[in-house]
């Protein structure tokens, strides 16, 4: 489903030539006159949306060749592709706050004056954000939420300024899809198929003890002995991280003497799919999990009221073979694939938890210009194989 509101927007500009023209000319009376000024009032200027694209097609998964041959077939698969990771620094930050003057002037004090804040008609400064809750995604969606206004979020309101403010709490926003017979499995079979996935994503990505740092036992234990490659990955990572093998690849955690959590929800949104192994995985059964994860958090210190936001976006694939027919536990869950990216975090750090960045801890003297891609973290329309990899910036958070 997609994420865009069900009311569609007029094609009328809001503002007229004339109002238009005198907002301008109070802009320049003031001074605010500069090449950059310009291109931020003229971006203020609502304009006639455009259609959204269209999504691409997801393209094919390709495992190894004879992953799953005899009975050790355990040995190649799940294993984790690095996904990107986006950080929001100073290019951003500075972004962003030009959308801030160019949209809502009255956010950033000393900026635009009262005299020309005045001559902004009452629909360009008086816009309350859209709460209205989205329905359940069930397909995946044609185009990125809509941009709403990038307000502020605060210790109160969090989400304020988020696409992710009309998402699902936590893990009511794990809503698996009506269970039916597929494959070898019946139809509870295949309700407690999902139930197993959706509590190793609650406990891999909900959890607060997992969200400050512990050890993400509950989700550990579901995952199948008899995938010792995994565990003992997955070990080490936790022990020991690496650049390459980092547990934030499948556990969203953040060191807490740094961060923690600001309230206790969690905004999350994405779907969930079952179907029947082909080629190599023929035979099997396959839940796959596509969500995206909101954390708004505040430094740990005392009195810290900056809140910013990390997003993380999760693909896991879940087989379920039959028991007797392959050497499987009952009651686990195979990993099969997994990989991700975050908006918000620091590329620089492997220490097994996700860094995100404050606008305090910047100065234009000590940052450097962003580079890589600019990607919407919130943009859930096309699969994570097609999103730029490496480090780049987000246009949001």
């Amino acid at each position: 489903m997609n994420d865009k509101p069900s009311d569609s927007p007029s094609d009328k500009p809001s503002v007229s030539d004339e109002e238009w023209a005198a907002f301008v000319e109070a802009a320049k009376e003031q001074g605010l006159g500069t090449e950059a000024q310009e291109r931020a009032l003229r971006k203020a200027r609502p304009k006639k949306r455009p259609k959204a694209p269209k999504a691409s097609r997801a393209a094919k998964r390709q495992e190894p060749a004879g992953w799953r041959t005899g009975p050790a077939w355990q040995e190649m698969n799940g294993r984790a592709r690095r996904g990107r990771r986006i950080r929001a620094g100073l290019g951003i930050t500075l972004v962003a706050a030009v959308a801030l003057v160019a949209v809502r002037p009255q956010l950033v004090t000393g900026v635009l004056p009262e005299s020309v804040t005045s001559a902004l008609p009452s629909s360009w400064t008086d816009r309350p954000q859209d709460t209205t809750p989205l329905a359940g995604e069930t397909a995946a969606p044609t185009a990125p939420p809509e941009s709403v206004d990038p307000d502020r979020p605060t210790l109160e309101e969090p989400f304020k300024g988020s696409p992710a403010l009309r998402w699902a709490d936590g893990a009511a926003g794990i809503e698996p899809p009506a269970a039916k017979a597929t494959g070898w499995m019946s139809k509870a079979q295949v309700e407690a198929a999902l139930k197993r996935s959706k509590d190793f994503l609650a406990s891999a990505n909900l959890d607060p003890a997992v969200l400050r740092g512990s050890r993400p036992e509950a989700a550990l234990k579901l995952i199948d002995p008899k995938q010792p490659e995994i565990h003992e990955r997955l070990d080490k990572a936790l022990a020991k991280p690496t650049e390459e093998n980092d547990p934030t690849s499948l556990f969203s955690r953040f060191a807490p003497s740094e961060v923690r959590l600001v309230g206790s929800v969690v905004k999350t949104r994405g779907r969930m799919t079952v179907e029947p192994g082909k080629g190599e995985e023929k035979g099997a059964v396959l839940v796959r999990a596509d969500y995206t994860f909101v954390y708004p958090l505040v430094k740990a210190r005392p009195g810290a009221d900056e809140v910013v936001r990390t997003i993380v976006r999760r693909e896991v694939t879940f087989t379920f073979f039959q028991p007797g027919r392959y050497a499987v536990t009952q009651g686990r869950l195979i990993l099969n694939h997994y990989t991700s990216s975050a908006g918000n975090s620091s590329c620089d750090a492997s220490d097994g938890f996700y860094h995100p960045s404050f606008a305090e801890d910047h100065t234009a003297a000590d940052e450097p210009a962003p580079t890589g891609p600019a990607v919407d973290p919130y943009d859930r329309s096309k699969p994570l194989d097609e999103e730029p990899k490496g480090c780049g910036t987000v246009t949001r958070a």
